[in-house]
């Protein structure tokens, strides 16, 4: 997307070492969503150099100097989508990218899942980009590896708030499933459980 530059978080620790990525880091604020905010501070960089998941930041220009003004993170799993959680017309799209598992009546997909997403709120550098148009990176990075490997879905998983889960319906996702947090995760997230939400990835 114009007036927007994409850094994975590996290419950014090789070019400039730990502490000014870490300084660089430290600079990303997320008062609306703390688990975003803890990740990119503590464990991203962790989990980029053990290739766990990979994490891309934006940046874009503002009074002539690069900021970050958000990021993602992306990582391969595989979900269950049972028969009965979805249409019948979306099943019959998605499970041919999967295996189907007769006695659970649905089908186990190998997926890529959108851990992270997230705007910078420092400085109000969150004005700099519409979370339309992170997410659409998001998804655009995923297509372009689904081109070499194959398949077609994305995934991710979000806390049950309204807000969001109309963000992500607005984008093409739909729900599936729902999963318990684990005992980590309950320190920065409200509620029990995320909800898990899916999108077919178009050509």
């Amino acid at each position: 997307m114009d007036g927007y530059v994409q850094i994975s978080l590996s290419e950014l620790y090789q070019q400039y070492g730990e502490d000014r990525t870490k300084a660089i880091l430290s600079d990303f604020s997320c008062p609306l969503n703390h688990d975003v905010e803890y990740f990119l501070h503590k464990r991203a960089l962790e989990f980029a150099k053990q290739s766990i998941a990979k994490t891309h930041l934006v940046f874009a220009q503002y009074q002539d100097q690069p900021v970050l003004i958000g990021y993602f993170t992306l990582t391969i799993k595989s979900i269950f989508v049972a028969k009965a959680k979805v249409s019948a017309t979306c099943y019959k799209k998605i499970c041919k990218f999967g295996t189907y598992d007769p006695d659970m009546k649905g089908c186990v997909i190998p997926a890529p899942l959108i851990a992270q997403l997230g705007k910078n709120f420092t400085n109000g550098y969150n004005k700099l980009i519409s979370g339309d148009e992170l997410l659409k990176m998001a998804c655009d990075n995923i297509a372009m590896f689904q081109q070499m490997l194959g398949g077609k879905i994305v995934y991710l998983e979000c806390e049950e708030k309204q807000k969001l889960l109309d963000f992500y319906m607005d984008n093409g996702f739909v729900k599936f499933d729902k999963r318990l947090l684990d005992l980590d995760e309950t320190e920065v997230m409200n509620g029990k459980y995320l909800i898990q939400m899916l999108k077919i990835i178009k050509s």
